[in-house]
């Protein structure tokens, strides 16, 4: 199969610099924009003027509520793409998603038992390092239950087995919870929203984000070597286990500190890589970056239609996010039958 897909050209239609600026342009608007939406209207001089005079109601409302939710909706988003174009890069098929493997589902468990004892006021980094560890347990074990090489479908019954099992574990807690206000916490975490967010998230989050980003783009050659196969890959200078290690904390320390902050947001990972692929070609190294743009994109355009949806309370952005994504995955199941069915062994 790898030797299939090595014949495959990279037809690139727009250059990876090309997509890149536009996707930052296009950034740029949505930033705009999601400073000016809201309940309460801002024109573009009261955001201007938020900045400047930190202490009246504009300045409140664009620095202790609106920006947050901008800072963390672009790291957010942009940390899920990249995990999302990473993975499938790692195992060299499309349908490869965080979400598939049980991490958020794991990593929520994670902060949900945090906040069911009372950790999290008494140490604030309590809650990312255990959403870390949630998402990277289950894509260890994972990759522990299907064995090295395993076939993709293999993998994805393991994940769904790994995040029913965390699933019902959450339920668990949220049942044994004495505290109600711990569980209106936790059931934020499984719906996922960017409401009531501050810079102090924003801060605890970033630089997890920021390590685990450095940590997938190096692992970009690699994932190209891959395309070749596992062998070819060895005799360039890959050394696959460390890549597949690499990876594998990578994605679990991006999606353990972005459910620490956002929720369970699922299917952006997923979306984000085929929508930039047709653009830019097959090569996993050129689709990482563009991803992690796209899913910022996404993610910001969802946190500001949230707010544009009239109803009673704000519509969590999990929510609209699984509305997009799942049509999707359905289409990509649909149409790549044959790959997923006979993807790498």
């Amino acid at each position: 199969m790898s030797g299939a897909r090595a014949k495959r050209p990279w037809s690139r239609r727009l250059s990876p610099a090309a997509l890149t600026m536009t996707l930052c342009a296009a950034l740029a608007l949505l930033a705009i924009a999601s400073l000016l939406v809201g309940p309460a209207g801002l024109s573009t001089a009261d955001v201007l003027r938020g900045f400047t005079a930190p202490e009246s109601v504009p300045g409140i409302i664009v620095r202790e509520i609106r920006l947050p939710r901008l800072l963390l909706s672009l790291s957010v988003g942009a940390m899920l793409g990249l995990c999302g174009a990473a993975l499938q890069g790692l195992l060299r098929n499309p349908l490869a998603e965080p979400a598939i493997f049980g991490a958020p589902q794991a990593a929520a468990l994670g902060a949900a038992m945090v906040l069911y004892a009372g950790l999290a006021d008494a140490f604030s980094f309590a809650l990312p390092l255990a959403a870390m560890a949630g998402a990277g347990l289950s894509i260890a074990l994972v990759v522990l239950v299907a064995g090295r090489g395993a076939h993709l479908v293999t993998m994805i019954l393991a994940g769904l087995a790994v995040g029913t099992l965390a699933g019902a574990a959450t339920s668990l807690v949220i049942n044994l919870s004495p505290n109600p206000f711990a569980v209106t916490e936790i059931v934020f975490w499984l719906m996922g929203s960017f409401e009531d967010r501050s810079l102090r998230h924003v801060l605890m989050s970033v630089p997890f984000i920021a390590i685990a980003t450095a940590m997938l783009l190096a692992a970009g050659r690699g994932y190209r070597a891959l395309t070749l196969g596992e062998d070819v890959a060895g005799t360039l200078g890959v050394n696959v286990d460390r890549l597949r290690l690499l990876t594998i904390v990578g994605v679990s320390i991006g999606v353990g500190a972005s459910v620490a902050v956002s929720g369970a947001i699922g299917f952006v990972g997923l979306v984000a890589p085929h929508l930039v692929r047709p653009l830019v070609g097959s090569d996993p190294q050129r689709v990482l970056i563009p991803s992690a743009l796209t899913g910022a994109l996404l993610l910001t355009a969802a946190d500001i239609g949230v707010r544009l949806i009239p109803a009673t309370s704000e519509i969590r952005i999990g929510v609209l996010t699984a509305a997009m994504g799942v049509p999707l995955f359905l289409w990509l199941v649909a149409t790549q039958r044959a790959y997923f069915v006979g993807g790498p062994q």
